[in-house]
């Protein structure tokens, strides 16, 4: 059995929840968190592809032992994917066996068939149901792939936690959800949504931060080699590429340097395996050869001027 864990009380300890879960957190954020929970509201998370968005949803689920239910966005998502569906197979079985039996009329068929039992609960709609571990963590991770009639759906979702079903009628959750919606801004979400939400921008983390988060994600990375590796991803940050590497990509870096048995780092290192931190050829094409090498000695100058961050 899950036993539930009190929600936070306050900011501070919000950021203690976080820091349990190895989310290393800026306060904002974690006032962010804390007031979209306090006050049953959903919250809106925008930002880069791989700066740890999708993350703060598993973390709530594991810290607080609340069941995760996770609708993963994507061009096209309809209600018969998202919210239910009818088990046709089933309702069909029900039909041939009635006529074989005639132990039922047209009318009280329809209305038997088209009852809870042979309804397909997708993930908005479990998510209105608390189990014995309490309200879930509801995640709609990348919103912006979805299409705007999908987004307009979404509205009765979160403005009353209640979704309703033209056969059965409106179901609304006894305990609202805790609502988690990640967006890379492919595209500009309506306000009308944004309106229900709480906003929180989560960005780059800056060099200390960064560090921070090694330490916590991959302790087994050397100091010398985590610190050289945050310093280089900075300033990729700060370059013109078509896609800047995110913490995630940080964390693969690091982890396969490890694995390669490195230090530190050197320019023919760097070069073979830019292809765990750039996702494009252009940007590869970019980086390698003479700029790595240019990037790597800006970085072991600024160190050695500052032997920690």
């Amino acid at each position: 059995m899950i036993m539930t864990n009190p929600l936070p009380a306050s900011v501070d300890e919000t950021l203690d929840l976080l820091q349990r879960g190895d989310y290393v957190a800026e306060r904002s954020l974690a006032t962010a968190l804390y007031l979209a929970m306090k006050l049953n509201r959903p919250l809106f998370l925008e930002g880069e592809a791989g700066v740890g968005k999708t993350e703060i949803a598993k973390v709530l689920s594991n810290t607080l032992g609340r069941r995760l239910v996770r609708l993963q966005c994507y061009e096209g998502l309809d209600v018969a994917s998202a919210v239910y569906e009818w088990n046709y197979a089933r309702q069909m079985i029900e039909i041939r066996l009635a006529e074989a039996t005639g132990d039922r009329n047209r009318e009280s068929l329809g209305g038997d068939i088209f009852s809870p039992e042979f309804l397909i609960k997708r993930p908005l709609l479990q998510a209105l149901e608390s189990g014995i571990d309490g309200p879930p963590v509801l995640l709609i991770d990348e919103l912006d792939r979805t299409d705007e009639p999908f987004e307009a759906y979404l509205l009765e979702v979160l403005s009353d936690f209640q979704i309703t079903i033209p056969e059965i009628g409106t179901i609304k959750a006894e305990h609202p959800p805790m609502v988690i919606i990640t967006s890379n801004r492919t595209r500009e979400i309506h306000d009308a949504l944004k309106r229900r939400c709480f906003y929180h921008w989560v960005d780059y983390p800056n060099a200390a931060r960064e560090q921070e988060i090694l330490r916590v994600k991959a302790p087994n990375v050397p100091e010398r080699l985590s610190r050289q590796v945050v310093g280089f991803v900075q300033r990729l940050r700060s370059m013109d590429l078509f896609k800047l590497p995110g913490v995630a990509e940080t964390l693969d870096w690091a982890q396969a340097l490890t694995q390669l048995d490195r230090l530190e780092l050197d320019p023919e290192t760097i070069n073979d395996t830019l292809g765990t931190l750039l996702k494009y050829q252009d940007d590869i094409a970019k980086i390698q050869g003479s700029e790595a090498n240019r990037i790597l000695n800006q970085v072991k100058a600024e160190l050695s001027a500052t032997p920690s961050l």
